[in-house]
């Protein structure tokens, strides 16, 4: 899990539209703390600072601990709306954490182990169809990220969700299929030539099948609704 980080932040006494444009020229950002079966809380907090942690890449999967009025109050970034020309935050939503609460977060995959799989190693690729996993966390149990071992894979082989162990407190907030994570795909090299009996499977091939995997999963989805 990401380590935790602390913003420090004022109330809002006033709301709307003015209010805000007066607090961006100051140089603060609006934002809101809500859930947690309490009344949302206006608040503001320093634009540098909150700029500062968003570049850490982490932010949005991070436990922030807002200090406000003298209390700690333990939150999770839901949205933060940028300026559509300038990108500079222009307001924060923060859900308020309770004991046990449970939380949808999105977390990034990182593969490892890639020098011991022999299709890596024979010139195959890596083609990644996700990069993050959606997962139902405990609150207190945010990985910062999921590593896959990608040990022993071939060319053709694909990588399901079913085959990676989530850290404890975590579960896939998608339950209605395997859905595919990655798949090895082969290169031009490895392509059979023509006139030989090769077993090995060509890129065109591993695509076409990776198509069909997508398409028959979306298919699922559609049934499902």
């Amino acid at each position: 899990m990401s380590d935790a980080l602390t913003l420090p932040a004022e109330t809002r006494d006033r709301a709307g539209k003015g209010a805000s444009r007066a607090l961006r020229r100051e140089g603060r950002v609006p934002a809101v703390i809500y859930g947690g079966k309490e009344e949302p809380t206006p608040i503001h907090i320093e634009e540098r600072l909150l700029v500062r942690q968003l570049d850490t890449g982490h932010f949005m999967n991070s436990i922030i601990e807002i200090e406000l009025d003298g209390k700690t109050v333990r939150t999770l970034p839901k949205d933060v709306a940028l300026h559509p020309v300038t990108d500079r935050p222009e307001h924060v939503d923060f859900l308020r954490l309770t004991k046990g609460a449970k939380v949808d977060v999105s977390v990034p995959v990182v593969f490892v182990d890639e020098e011991l799989s022999p299709g890596l190693k024979k010139g195959g690729v890596l083609n990644v169809v996700r990069h993050e996993l959606e997962l139902v966390c405990e609150a207190d149990k945010i990985p910062g990220e999921i590593t896959i071992s990608v040990k022993g894979k071939e060319v053709g082989d694909s990588i399901h969700i079913s085959e990676v162990e989530l850290p404890e407190g975590s579960e896939s907030a998608i339950t209605d299929r395997d859905f595919t994570i990655a798949t090895f795909v082969a290169p031009s090299a490895l392509k059979k030539a023509e006139g030989e009996g090769s077993d090995e499977v060509t890129e065109t091939e591993v695509i076409e099948q990776h198509a069909e995997t997508v398409e028959g999963e979306d298919d699922q989805v559609v049934d499902g609704e």
